[in-house]
C-alpha cells in the first residue's frame, strides 16, 4: 500500500523491522518495506543519519565481534546504497545525454534532408535555365539568318532603285532635248514667218498652208511632249513608291536590330542567372559537406559516450563484486 510521503521515523521503523527479521536493511529493502514509496536519495539520507546516531557499542553488553559485524554490515549497506545512488545518477545523466544527442541527430538529419531537397530543386532550376538558354540561342540564330536575308533584299532593292534613277535621268534628258528642239523649231518658225511676211503677198497662201502644216507638226510634237510628261510623272511615282519601300525596309531592319539587341540582353541575363545558380549550388554543396562532417563528429561523440558507459558499467560490476566479497 503506497503512502503519501516518508520521514525519518518511518524509515527508522522499517529499518528496525528488517533487522528484527534478520534481513539486510538496504535502500531497496526499506523502500519495499515502505510500500515502494519515497525516493532512494531521501531513504539514503535518513539511513545515513540513523547510522550516525548508532553507538559504537550498543547497550554496552554486546561482544566486540557482534559490534564489528554490525559495523561491517552498516558499511556494506552504505557502500551498496552509495553505489546504487551513483548508478542511478549515472543512468539519469546518460539518459539525458542520449536524449540530447538523439534530438541533435534528428535535427541534423532534418537539416540534411532539407539540404538534399534544396540541392535537387537547384539542380532542376539549373536544368530549366540551361534549356531556356539553348532556346534563346536558337532564336538568336534564326533572327540573325532573317537579318542577313533582309540585308540581301535591301541590296537588291537599292540596285533596282539605282536602275530607276538611271531611267528617270534618261527620260529627263530626252525631255530636255525635246524641249530644246521645240524651242529651236519655234525660233526658226518665227524667223521664217518674219521672212515670209516681207515677201510678196502672193506667197501668203502658201505660207498659210505651211503654217497650218507647221501647226499640225507642233500639235504632234505637243502630243509627244504630253506623253513624255506622263511617262515622267509615272516614273516619278514609281520612284516615290520605291523610296517608300526602301524606307519601310530600313525601318524593318532597325526593328530587327532592336529585337536582336533585346535577345542579346536576355541571353546575357540568362547567362548571369545561370552563373548565380551555379554559385548557389556550390554554396549548398559546401553546407551539405559541413553538415555531414558535423554528423560524423556527433556520431563519434556518441560512440565515445557509449564506450564511457561501458567502462562505467564495468567499474560498477567491479564495485559490486568487491561489495559481494566484503559481504562474504
Amino acid at each position: 500500500m503506497a503512502r503519501g510521503g516518508i520521514n525519518k521515523v518511518v524509515v527508522q521503523q522499517a529499518r528496525q523491522a528488517l533487522i528484527a527479521r534478520g534481513e539486510n536493511p538496504s535502500i531497496d529493502a526499506i523502500r519495499i518495506e515502505l510500500g515502494n514509496t519515497g525516493s532512494k536519495t531521501t531513504i539514503h539520507r535518513y539511513l545515513k543519519e540513523l547510522s550516525g546516531q548508532q553507538p559504537v557499542a550498543a547497550a554496552g553488553g554486546l561482544a566486540l565481534s557482534e559490534v564489528l559485524s554490525r559495523m561491517v554490515g552498516q558499511l556494506a549497506n552504505q557502500l551498496q546504497d552509495e553505489a546504487d545512488l551513483k548508478v542511478e545518477q549515472a543512468e539519469r545523466r546518460f539518459s539525458e545525454q542520449r536524449e540530447q544527442l538523439e534530438a541533435q541527430l534528428a535535427t541534423t538529419r532534418q537539416a540534411l534532408a532539407a539540404a538534399q531537397q534544396q540541392h535537387q530543386i537547384d539542380a532542376t532550376a539549373l536544368a530549366a535555365e540551361s534549356e531556356k538558354l539553348l532556346s534563346t540561342q536558337s532564336t538568336l540564330q534564326a533572327e540573325q539568318l532573317r537579318s542577313a536575308s533582309l540585308n540581301q533584299s535591301l541590296g537588291e532593292l537599292q540596285l533596282r532603285l539605282a536602275d530607276k534613277d538611271e531611267q528617270i535621268k534618261s527620260l529627263e534628258d530626252k525631255h530636255r532635248h525635246a524641249r530644246d528642239a521645240l524651242e529651236h523649231y519655234r525660233t526658226a518658225s518665227r524667223e521664217q514667218r518674219e521672212q515670209e511676211q516681207r515677201r510678196h503677198e502672193a506667197q501668203l497662201q502658201q505660207l498659210q498652208v505651211e503654217v497650218r502644216q507647221l501647226q499640225q507638226g507642233m500639235i504632234v510634237k505637243q502630243d509627244e511632249l504630253t506623253r513624255l510628261h506622263r511617262d515622267n510623272e509615272r516614273l516619278l511615282g514609281e520612284h516615290r513608291q520605291a523610296s517608300s519601300a526602301c524606307r519601310a525596309q530600313d525601318e524593318l531592319l532597325e526593328q530587327r536590330d532592336a529585337q536582336i539587341q533585346g535577345l542579346r540582353t536576355i541571353l546575357a541575363q540568362a547567362q548571369g542567372a545561370s552563373e548565380e545558380m551555379r554559385r548557389q549550388l556550390d554554396v549548398q554543396a559546401q553546407r551539405l559537406e559541413q553538415q555531414r562532417d558535423l554528423c560524423a563528429e556527433q556520431a563519434r561523440q556518441l560512440q565515445q559516450l557509449a564506450q564511457q558507459l561501458e567502462e562505467r558499467d564495468e567499474a560498477l560490476a567491479q564495485c559490486k563484486a568487491q561489495l559481494a566479497e566484503v559481504e562474504d
